[in-house]
């Protein structure tokens, strides 16, 4: 029991993480009926710059706790990753907007191949470690065991979820948003400028992917210029899972492939008999994404897509 109290821990951290990432991706698809494979890499060089800009904090010995250090560097790296979001947005997929489908979609695989390239000129290929400034040990729960920063992280993606709906449902911003996603001419005869609608979409998911990265490094004490891409094939699969273009679907899609994973994880040692191990644990994603792809692919929660001419 212990053990799978463990694992539900550990899904519910992991899938926090998830659902956040996914977030950007429902967002952009809810709107412009586009997947942004280039998101997993946002969420990559959030992390790597906000490594890079805590151990600049740390070198300067400013005399500050750590979680304010933390705090200091993830708020500086994220305007980084909202100005590529919107860099990618403005340069590599608004001019193919009335293009067929399919030129979005390998532009934006390109242009996550070359963000992993840059990442790797920039910081190179070795994995950048987490300063080791902040505390680790456990607090057990029923067994379970579970550190400040998991604990931060839980609650720190609950608010910003929260937040989101709140943002997407209570402000112009998020009218606006909801209008364009629905009719995008519609919405432009009644005033709403939508490139900038759509540069804002990204330029939010790009802020979440960031948080996200930070979440990740800080969780596994490491980032490196790789880690983009399955994170953001998970993300996606959560994404897909809980019915893409709707934010609810993205955050329970991320919390149950968390929780799938993670438990599966845990247990597929005893059940194939040693043959797996739980370094197999990224096979339960896409083995998600295919059935669900094959039995619901609206997802659990249905898809929401932009009522388009």
């Amino acid at each position: 029991m212990e053990i799978l109290f463990q694992q539900i821990v550990n899904g519910l951290i992991i899938g926090s993480i998830y659902a956040l990432i996914a977030l950007g991706y429902t967002m952009v698809y809810g709107i412009l009926g586009l997947i942004n494979f280039a998101h997993g890499e946002i969420v990559m060089i959030g992390a790597m710059t906000t490594i890079t800009l805590l151990n600049l904090l740390v070198s300067a010995s400013l005399g500050l706790p750590a979680p304010v250090l933390v705090v200091l560097a993830t708020t500086l790296a994220i305007p980084v990753s909202m100005l590529l979001g919107y860099g990618i947005e403005r340069i590599a997929y608004r001019p193919l907007r009335k293009a067929p489908k399919l030129s979005p979609l390998i532009t934006a695989i390109g242009v996550s191949i070359v963000l992993q390239n840059m990442a790797m000129i920039i910081w190179g290929k070795n994995y950048a470690p987490f300063p080791a400034i902040l505390p680790t040990m456990p607090h057990h729960f029923f067994g379970a065991a579970i550190t400040d920063v998991q604990i931060v992280i839980i609650f720190l993606a609950a608010l910003i979820m929260l937040s989101l709906v709140w943002l997407i449902q209570r402000t112009r911003l998020g009218t606006a948003m909801r209008a364009v996603a629905q009719n995008p001419d519609a919405a432009k005869l009644m005033g709403v400028n939508v490139n900038s609608i759509i540069s804002m979409t990204f330029i939010l998911g790009s802020a979440l992917g960031a948080v996200a990265g930070v979440m990740v490094s800080a969780n596994y004490g490491q980032a490196h210029a790789t880690m983009g891409f399955v994170l953001g094939l998970k993300a996606f699969s959560a994404a897909v899972l809980g019915g893409i273009g709707n934010l609810g679907g993205a955050v329970m899609g991320g919390l149950l492939l968390g929780l799938i994973e993670s438990i599966g994880a845990g247990y597929l040692g005893d059940l194939t008999g040693g043959f797996l191990g739980s370094h197999y644990q990224d096979v339960f994603a896409f083995l998600v994404l295919i059935l669900v792809l094959v039995l619901k692919p609206s997802g659990l929660m249905g898809e929401r897509v932009a009522d388009r001419p």
